[in-house]
């Protein structure tokens, strides 16, 4: 469903388990910061809210979103995490870049996902303009933190 029809803030409570013994790492891409940093601030306020304890959450900051499945796996290898949630922005610009990199980002953290069996989310936006990103950073269209922070309490109750 395309974001303008939904609200990324707004889930079902269906498949919410338990995550107070869950073990979370947050990886937030340095560009784009003020998009990501609100990104962050929906995931970490989501977490929280359904009973993470705070001290079992990482945050680790990474370059851009490119470099998101490295850091990805690097969190996967580590027993103590449950689940890793991968946070970025991608905005179109004039050049393929953008279509590059999303698709080596996307592959990239659905590979990590596979490889280590466990959820490995893509709360990346790849929107078309600044504005677009605002809109699903805590504006008019939710917050996609939000949604990846459900996405991953979401996969650890399946």
């Amino acid at each position: 469903m395309a974001t303008s029809l939904k609200n990324l803030s707004q889930h079902s409570e269906g498949n919410i388990g338990d995550i107070r013994d869950k073990k979370f790492a947050l990886l937030v891409s340095e560009w784009n910061d003020e998009i990501t940093e609100s990104l962050y601030s929906g995931a970490l306020e989501t977490l929280l809210r359904h009973g993470a304890r705070r001290e079992h959450i990482v945050r680790k900051n990474v370059p851009g979103s490119f470099e998101l499945p490295l850091g990805a796996q690097w969190m996967a290898k580590q027993e103590d995490i449950d689940a890793v949630i991968c946070l970025g922005c991608v905005i179109q610009g004039e050049t393929r870049h953008f279509e590059f990199i999303c698709n080596a980002v996307a592959q990239g953290i659905t590979q990590v996902g596979l490889t280590f069996n466990k959820p490995v989310i893509f709360g990346v936006l790849t929107p078309d303009t600044q504005q677009q990103a605002l809109d699903r950073a805590g504006g008019k269209h939710g917050n996609k933190g939000d949604e990846a922070a459900i996405t991953a309490i979401k996969m650890l109750g399946f």
